[in-house]
């Protein structure tokens, strides 16, 4: 199995102060992937940080999880899967956010499993055919 790591997560993971493969647990040895939207957002929250300290600790953090994670460039299968999802998600009038359209998409195009965050799971739960699992329930 393979593993989508949405920004949630990572956030958690950071904030937990643990070694990111400890944090997987029992998914440590699956294939991590993380998208590049999510990379994109977690730049974001370094320069948005409150302090030239806390953005220093961000990147450092991002630097860590990049040396030990690939990023998947979004390219234009993932582009097919989000547009099906965008119509799903339309269609149910269960609108989410397009970075978790983006992220589900990549994880669809993989066929491999979201893990977000403990408050991150509901956007990803209405897109059918995704599972998502939540860090904080990791056995």
């Amino acid at each position: 199995m393979g593993i989508v790591i949405d920004t949630s997560a990572i956030v958690a993971l950071e904030r937990s102060n643990r070694d990111f493969r400890e944090m997987l647990g029992p998914l440590a040895d699956d294939q991590v992937i993380i998208p590049m939207i999510v990379w994109t957002e977690l730049l974001v929250g370094v320069r948005l940080a409150t302090s030239s300290r806390v953005a220093s600790q961000r990147r450092a953090h991002l630097e860590r999880i990049r040396l030990a994670v690939p990023i998947m460039e979004f390219d234009a299968e993932i582009a097919e899967h989000y547009a099906d999802i965008f119509v799903e998600c339309q269609q149910a009038r269960q609108m989410i956010p397009q970075n978790d359209i983006a992220v589900a998409a990549t994880a669809r195009h993989l066929r491999y499993s979201v893990l977000v965050g403990e408050k991150g799971e509901g956007h990803f739960q209405r897109v059918k055919g995704l599972q998502v699992i939540v860090l904080g329930r990791l056995g």
